[in-house]
């Protein structure tokens, strides 16, 4: 792999994560327009799956073989990535604060690097171990705003819960994603996806609309959707997929880190929340963080 690609990388794991960042705060604000979390994830997929069929679905169809021969992997991925990962975040956002949901993301690459350990996907050196951990102290300074005493009091609910579980299923996908090595191309890959989770998701959604909760229709719900398509949804999974497939889960993982960052410079653009020492010193963190869980060789 030469060092053309891997920049190529990193920069697409930037600018997912920075598209995933705006997602989970505007995944906060649709719960303060009532918009049901399982309504909002399916009309996410199914408007990107109609954006994307006229320009895959051919080469879907053409690659029916590959994704024969894969169907089980691709099931897999779908289910974690499509159906339950967006499904368990806009729910449990209902119920806990972006405080707590932002510090649990930080845990997905702790979630990759063990669930490889033992499965033994891929190998994992010291660096990437020491790198995980200067990243996740970063991102707890900015959480805790260097008021280390806060953790103390960090407890569980019903929302955190369903962030966890949306945590596991994206280490899973992560994973499978970068040891199946699916031999398609990236948006053929995500329509593939896109496609059979959707259909494991309409039996929820149907669900959800029985019980009474519809989704208003109003500009702040257009907005939202536009955003979680076009930028959360086929952009932010277009580039991870690419990265994870090029430098693999365990690199690829440690940049989630840089969402609180991202949070936090989002909160003092759009809120006028200003820039404090607890941005730098965490940011400084997180970066060194990525660096070192970056090198190959201990």
């Amino acid at each position: 792999m030469n060092n053309k690609n891997e920049i190529k990388a990193y920069i697409m794991l930037i600018l997912a994560t920075f598209f995933w960042a705006g997602n989970f705060i505007v995944g906060k604000v649709a719960t303060l327009f009532e918009i049901p979390p399982i309504s909002l994830n399916f009309y996410r997929w199914f408007f990107a799956w109609i954006m994307l069929a006229p320009f895959t679905m051919r080469q879907v169809i053409l690659s029916k073989s590959i994704i024969k021969k894969n169907i089980f992997s691709i099931l897999i991925m779908s289910f974690t990535s499509i159906s339950v990962f967006n499904s368990a975040v806009y729910y449990g956002l209902n119920y806990t604060q972006v405080l707590n949901g932002v510090l649990l993301i930080s845990t997905i690459p702790i979630l990759i690097i063990v669930i490889s350990s033992i499965f033994k996907t891929e190998k994992i050196n010291i660096l990437q171990i020491l790198g995980v951990l200067v990243s996740l102290s970063g991102v707890i300074i900015i959480i805790t705003k260097m008021q280390l005493q806060k953790l103390l009091h960090f407890q569980l609910n019903k929302g955190d819960l369903w962030i966890l579980v949306a945590m596991l299923s994206w280490s899973i996908y992560s994973i499978i994603i970068k040891e199946k090595k699916i031999n398609l191309k990236p948006f053929v890959l995500l329509q593939t996806l896109i496609t059979f989770g959707v259909i494991m998701l309409t039996p929820f959604y149907l669900l959800e609309i029985s019980s009474g909760k519809h989704i208003p229709l109003n500009i702040p719900v257009f907005l939202t959707i536009a955003y979680v398509v076009l930028f959360a949804g086929i952009g932010a999974y277009i580039f991870w997929n690419k990265a994870v497939m090029t430098i693999g889960p365990n690199r690829s993982g440690v940049f989630l880190h840089l969402m609180p960052v991202f949070s936090s410079i989002m909160a003092i653009g759009l809120l006028g929340e200003s820039f404090a020492k607890f941005h730098f010193v965490g940011a400084l963190f997180i970066v060194t963080g990525i660096f070192l869980s970056s090198r190959k060789k201990a």
